[in-house]
């Protein structure tokens, strides 16, 4: 059992082990609790996660949880990929990294896990070696600005336009890459928003879709994200954000969780549209 002293002194940023962000109004000990004895493969009703799975990846290992009065480490098994162990600091100030590192190197080999990492909450500037990622709370309860250019919804845009969205997300990569291929397969049966140039696709957010949040609140889920290169700084990425965040204003969300790369160009356009940070994550591979 946790204690709610111990932990709530730890937490600086409102991060919760295999959900992620989440809003700071949520009963944050309730969900480490929660989330700890959880089995394998459930999902808690606002996991984000379910959205492209029909059973949970990553599980706490609860054996490997370390409670004590100025910190609290929770490991993580994910399966996929050959499998990764993450080891989760909560503390008032940064681990040792050599020892985290090791610890978390140990666990992988002793649970068969190709990789592992460490992520924990900086107090200040970290080093140059991490990986880095603000958390963000971007509130959709006003309709905000209006998008400067025309945004379209991928199901109702012309043949023309639909049969360029692969060709985008191939070329746009990663997530949307993904994204791509669920649509494809008729996975997507949500809104995806996109910018066009001369009848192709450039930028897109999505899919659009809502869920149940620890604060009973609907929440707007984040959404793959992403404007070719040649065409950045045109206003395709504001207009797109602008649009998501009005949808998610009409059907009726008070919120999104978002995670970005710090210092990115994405991180300047939420930053200048009013989204608020909550703090910073900080990963190393182990």
């Amino acid at each position: 059992m946790l204690h709610a002293d111990w932990l709530s002194n730890a937490i600086t940023v409102p991060y919760v082990p295999t959900l992620g962000p989440v809003h700071p109004d949520a009963d944050i000990v309730e969900l480490f609790q929660t989330v700890i004895d959880l089995k394998d493969g459930e999902f808690l009703p606002f996991d984000k996660d379910q959205r492209w799975s029909d059973h949970k990846d990553e599980l706490v290992l609860a054996d490997e949880v370390e409670h004590r009065v100025d910190r609290t480490t929770v490991a993580t098994l994910s399966h996929r990929s050959g499998g990764r162990v993450t080891v989760y600091h909560y503390a008032q100030t940064s681990p040792d990294l050599a020892s985290a590192r090791e610890h978390a190197g140990k666990l992988a080999a002793d649970h068969g896990a190709a990789r592992s990492r460490v992520v924990w909450f900086p107090p200040g500037p970290p080093s140059a070696e991490v990986t880095l990622v603000r958390a963000l709370l971007a509130p959709t309860h006003a309709p905000g600005r209006s998008p400067s250019r025309p945004i379209l919804a991928l199901q109702d845009a012309t043949p023309v336009v639909r049969a360029s969205f692969l060709r985008f997300a191939e070329r746009a990569g990663d997530g949307m890459a993904y994204l791509g291929r669920c649509w494809a397969a008729g996975r997507i049966d949500t809104p995806v928003l996109v910018s066009t140039e001369q009848g192709h696709i450039v930028g897109a957010i999505g899919p659009m879709q809502t869920s149940p949040s620890p604060t009973a609140a609907l929440q707007l889920l984040p959404q793959y994200f992403a404007v070719l290169p040649g065409y950045r700084r045109a206003g395709h990425g504001r207009a797109l954000w602008r649009a998501a965040q009005q949808w998610g204003h009409h059907a009726g969300c008070s919120y999104q969780l978002l995670q970005v790369a710090a210092g990115s160009p994405a991180e300047e356009l939420y930053h200048s549209e009013g989204v608020h940070s909550l703090g910073l994550v900080c990963s190393v591979t182990a």
